[in-house]
């Protein structure tokens, strides 16, 4: 039986929100979203026009019909004799003709009868053809997308597990479906210098604890042992502002939903590290037995409560 899930959505206080540091801020960006993007894309339009929210692709597409119509019918205008019952000298009745012969309307009013037209009807005919079918063709594609709603926490947390410092984060999946072989994986990554004095962005994989579940329906907490094998042993926030640390997660699944394998990435600056705290509990009981989920605490954390002698 699936889980109850109750996704509550408040405003998280700027207590518990990412440093203005944040890692989509201080180094490098790795989310890049909708129409902000255009200068990433400009020059392979089809990821452009796959990434960009639907509202700026129907405009676009609208754009383009207008565009594609519009010339034509100015083409159309300078041989509008040879367009039967079209008005002399109206623009208006190149444009509609030219509509109806692009979406193959033919209503029967308006029909060419001359060389030249005949010649660009043709021709229109033919765009019309490829361009409906890469409009059709992109709309399937973005529609066949497999979007991942998967909530990253805002911070990583470092806190003692099992009297080991552990380093923290927690995976949500917003939808009320299950994501299935959910595997995560936790890098990071840091400027070197090697001995003979080269410098490079290196990238390290942090051993998790656990980092695959059968089934991804409720959250999941991420942790890294901080053990003499890991790459953070005895490293304090100073030197991770040295090397300009940035912690990469990524999660693969299949959403069950439609079959289909999904892909989701999150980042982490060095400022958006909490040592010494720990995440709120978001799962609660219900007398009857059951369990809610409460994501308006997805993103909280609380100092850890440290035992004095």
């Amino acid at each position: 039986m699936l889980p109850f899930r109750l996704f509550q959505r408040r405003k998280y206080s700027r207590k518990n929100s990412p440093s203005a540091y944040s890692s989509n801020q201080f180094w490098i960006k790795f989310n890049i979203e909708g129409l902000d993007a255009w200068y990433h894309h400009w020059r392979e339009p089809y990821h452009l026009l796959l990434n960009i929210p639907w509202k700026y692709f129907i405009l676009l597409m609208a754009v383009f019909y207008i565009v594609i119509n519009g010339g034509f019918a100015l083409a159309y205008f300078f041989g509008i004799d040879g367009i039967e019952n079209a008005i002399e000298g109206s623009f208006r009745d190149a444009f509609f003709f030219s509509v109806h012969t692009f979406s193959t309307i033919g209503y029967g009013n308006m029909y060419p009868t001359s060389l030249y037209t005949h010649s660009l009807v043709t021709l229109e005919a033919f765009v019309s053809l490829l361009g409906i079918a890469l409009i059709t063709g992109l709309a399937f594609a973005r529609f066949s997308q497999s979007n991942a709603k998967i909530l990253f926490s805002n911070v990583v947390v470092i806190l003692p597990y099992n009297n080991v410092p552990t380093l923290m984060l927690r995976v949500s999946n917003q939808r009320k479906n299950y994501i299935l072989e959910a595997k995560i994986r936790l890098y990071l990554m840091w400027d070197e210098v090697s001995k003979e004095g080269n410098f490079f962005r290196r990238v390290h994989e942090l051993k998790l604890l656990r980092d695959y579940s059968p089934t991804l329906a409720m959250t999941w907490t991420v942790m890294h042992t901080i053990d003499e094998n890991s790459p953070l042993f005895e490293v304090n926030l100073d030197t991770l502002k040295r090397k300009k640390a940035l912690l990469l997660t990524s999660l693969s699944g299949i959403d069950e939903s439609i079959t289909q394998t999904m892909y989701a990435r999150s980042s982490y600056g060095f400022r958006d590290i909490l040592w010494d705290h720990q995440f709120q509990d978001v799962i609660y009981h219900t007398p009857d037995g059951h369990r809610y989920i409460d994501l308006s605490f997805f993103h909280r954390t609380k100092p850890v409560e440290t035992e004095r002698s």
